[in-house]
């Protein structure tokens, strides 16, 4: 991958460098076409900031059945991904860890909701392990003795998503057909009917056989995008925290919590390294990114009643970013209404997740015209104007 200016016409040109355009540049540079991504600061918005959740299965939502699907076949080719990606990077760790997930309930009123989670699992076939207070203790130590029960889904993995992001960034260095161009599209090209290259904010023209919008929550926001065209992402605000956990303490959870504590969702994620990654908040708050005492009071107030000890961890990061959400919560992938012009976006709360399966869906695209089955029900297509 090169930062150089540009090509004349690349085949496929992405506007977006978070986790899903960087694996969509990679694999389809991989199926042979050549690939210019364009992002002043690629890997720096709700990709670095994400907890890294691999949790189909824990993040059960009711009437998701169909994203599901998607998430659970993403969740399947992480470790072929991983694989794969660590050989083309040169050996660069992507940072996943099969360490399992545990869900957690406070009181008698979180535990009623997470058992109605369990019964809607196991309605739809899937694997999650009851415990009680006692055994969900036994298996983390560091949770509160107030626990209520929990769900052991020993399927539901992560990643860290920022060695994740260096692994992509690595394999994208050494692959010829991919070239990364640290500026901001703003204006996509379009003539004959169609779109056919962006103008930079500096006033380069690119022109490119195919325009790939993967620009999350700013998508939409691209001048010239005709309106039947325009992607439905709107931002969603999170704020999350990262915490060191001293060798004294170590280890200190051993597999991602996620807790309901008084009907609020909270999460915790151990990183191998030594971080703890809390999370996160959901705000509907436009573009704003200020980090405020009242979400990281929220966060801290949830985490000690489900993991007492959190309070005495030295606190790293503050941090908000904004995810890309859809009117129903599931991505857009594929060819919108303007010929030429495909969107990989919206993925909302499971960009990580959905990542691989995105990637492959987007480069068969791009490479054959052909929309993989699994992707179809997440046609652009489908909110209409």
């Amino acid at each position: 991958m090169m930062t150089m200016p540009a090509p004349a016409r690349p085949d496929v040109l992405i506007i977006g460098g978070g986790l899903i355009g960087l694996a969509t540049a990679w694999r389809t540079a991989r199926r042979g076409l050549s690939v210019t991504l364009c992002d002043p600061e690629p890997g720096a918005n709700a990709s670095f900031a994400a907890a890294g959740m691999l949790t189909p299965v824990t993040e059960l939502h009711y009437g998701e059945e169909l994203l599901l699907g998607l998430n659970l076949d993403s969740a399947r080719r992480y470790p072929d991904f991983v694989a794969e990606l660590r050989e083309a990077s040169g050996g660069a760790d992507p940072g996943y860890r099969e360490s399992g997930t545990l869900a957690v309930a406070f009181d008698a009123d979180d535990r009623a909701v997470l058992a109605d989670l369990h019964e809607f699992q196991r309605s739809l076939g899937l694997r999650a392990e009851w415990l009680s207070g006692g055994e969900a203790r036994r298996l983390e130590p560091m949770l509160a003795p107030s626990v209520r029960g929990g769900l052991l889904v020993e399927g539901d993995h992560q990643v860290d998503n920022r060695m994740l992001l260096a692994a992509l960034f690595a394999a994208l260095e050494r692959e010829p057909r991919a070239e990364l161009v640290r500026a901001r599209a703003a204006e996509l090209t379009v003539a004959g009917g169609r779109a056919v290259g962006v103008v930079l904010e500096d006033g380069t023209a690119i022109a490119a056989g195919q325009v790939v919008l993967a620009a999350g929550c700013w998508s939409g926001q691209l001048r010239g995008i005709p309106p039947e065209a325009l992607p439905p992402v709107r931002p969603v605000k999170g704020q999350i925290l990262r915490l060191a956990v001293p060798e004294v303490y170590k280890p200190f959870l051993t597999h991602t919590v996620r807790g309901v504590v008084r009907s609020n969702h909270a999460y915790l994620v151990p990183r191998a390294h030594g971080e703890l990654v809390l999370g996160a908040t959901t705000e509907e708050q436009d573009y704003d990114t200020s980090v405020t005492a009242g979400g990281v009071y929220e966060l801290l107030r949830d985490a000690r009643a489900l993991v007492p000890g959190i309070t005495e961890l030295p606190l790293l990061e503050t941090r908000a970013a904004l995810r890309p959400g859809s009117p129903d919560n599931a991505p857009l992938i594929g060819p919108t209404a303007l010929p030429g012009l495909l969107a990989a976006t919206g993925h909302y709360r499971h960009g990580v997740l959905l990542t691989p399966a995105t990637a492959e869906a987007m480069a068969e695209i791009l490479a054959t015209g052909s929309v993989p089955d699994l992707a179809e029900p997440f046609s652009p297509l489908r909110f209409g104007k």
